[in-house]
C-alpha cells in the first residue's frame, strides 16, 4: 500500500500537478486532494490506490519500502 507521503514525493519527481496525475491516473482531482491530505496510508478504496500507483509506475516511478519502515519513491532502475 502507498503513503500520501509517497504520492506527494512522485508527484514531484515527475514535476506533475495533482491535475496532471489525476488525468493520467483516471481519478478526480477532488480524490487526489483527499489522498494527499492524510498521514500514512490514505484511507481510500484499493482500486483507487492502485490506479495512482500504476499511473507513477508507467511513468518510470518504483515505490520502496513499506508503510511502517521506510517508505519512499525512486526512479525505477533501467535494467528493469
Amino acid at each position: 500500500m502507498i503513503t500520501s507521503a509517497q504520492i506527494r514525493a512522485a508527484r514531484g519527481i515527475l514535476n506533475w500537478s495533482r491535475k496532471d496525475l489525476a488525468e493520467h491516473s483516471g481519478v478526480s482531482f477532488a480524490s487526489m486532494m483527499r489522498l494527499e491530505s492524510f498521514e500514512g496510508v490514505p484511507a481510500s478504496n484499493f482500486k483507487t490506490l492502485e490506479s495512482v500507483k500504476q499511473a507513477f509506475e508507467k511513468a518510470g516511478v518504483e515505490f520502496i519500502g513499506t508503510p511502517e519502515d521506510g517508505a519512499g519513491v525512486r526512479w525505477k532502475s533501467k535494467s528493469k
